[in-house]
């Protein structure tokens, strides 16, 4: 098994309502839940920014889903990498909503306080990441 990370932004493509997104949600935690894929996402009602860790090919897999999935567009792969342990391992989908805690680490990773991940480095949105599941409480 080759351990690999996979971080992606996209854009939404209608808006979701609360119960929509946590419904997405408790699907993704089953599905990478059995594919042993553990990550966050990171979601403001425009744009998403997901980390995915596990088996390359799950990751591949779940992420080609992604890129057909209706609801999202401009999918963008920020970071892909190999690792050598994981860093989301205690989620098989930890969910941080965007609120007002998050815009001082927007700020202090981009060039504004707004979730604009598409326009972030891939490093600057897994430092993002790491800093937000250590201060947001995690859904």
């Amino acid at each position: 098994m080759q351990l690999v990370r996979l971080i992606y932004s996209s854009e939404v493509v209608q808006p979701f309502s609360q119960s929509e997104i946590l419904s997405l949600i408790e699907k993704a935690k089953v599905t990478n839940d059995q594919k042993n894929i553990t990550g966050l996402l990171c979601f403001n009602h425009e744009y998403f920014l997901q980390c995915l860790e596990g088996d390359r090919d799950d990751v591949n897999e779940i992420y080609t889903k992604i890129l057909n999935d209706p609801r999202h567009r401009n999918a963008v792969i920020l970071n892909y990498k190999e690792i050598e342990k994981r860093e989301f391992s205690q989620w098989s989908m930890g969910y941080i909503p965007s609120t007002h805690i998050t815009k001082p680490l927007n700020l202090k990773y981009s060039g504004t306080p707004y979730f604009e991940p598409h326009k972030m480095s891939g490093e600057s949105c897994h430092q993002l990441m790491m800093e937000v599941k250590e201060t947001v409480p995690v859904v």
